[in-house]
């Protein structure tokens, strides 16, 4: 089964509510950049997000947090790829200590989980 994972750091533009805290939405948003891996790896083609089928957002995230997404295709139709994901904090913004502090977390906190479709059309395909 492969994977991809990509890595970035929530930003003060991240930020859309009191306290930094991070829009859920962009979380959304880094799975659709791994779906996008993953098809153009499986299918040679960026192909279509159809839908969420669920949604899980379990911790809070903050400007200034580094956070891993992770995707993986689960199942595969003729055109419709089932995928599973999953988002961790792995480096924590410790603005209780000064502004610029932060700490790599021993152990990463899961912030979102989600599972979804998307589709390559058939004439798309190259692989």
């Amino acid at each position: 089964m492969e994977k991809s994972i990509i890595r970035i750091r929530m930003s003060a533009h991240d930020a859309h509510y009191g306290g930094n805290l991070v829009d859920g939405a962009r979380m959304l948003g880094l799975f659709g950049d791994v779906a996008t891996e993953l098809l153009i790896r499986n299918d040679g083609d960026e192909g279509l997000f159809v839908a969420y089928d669920s949604v899980e957002f379990l911790a809070p995230v903050f400007a200034g947090d580094f956070i891993e997404a992770e995707g993986y295709i689960e199942k595969m139709g003729n055109t419709s790829r089932k995928m599973k994901f999953e988002a961790r904090k792995v480096i924590h913004s410790r603005t209780d200590i000064n502004d610029s502090a932060a700490e790599v977390l021993e152990t990463p906190i899961i912030v979102c989980r989600a599972s979804g479709t998307c589709v390559v059309p058939k004439d798309k395909q190259r692989k």
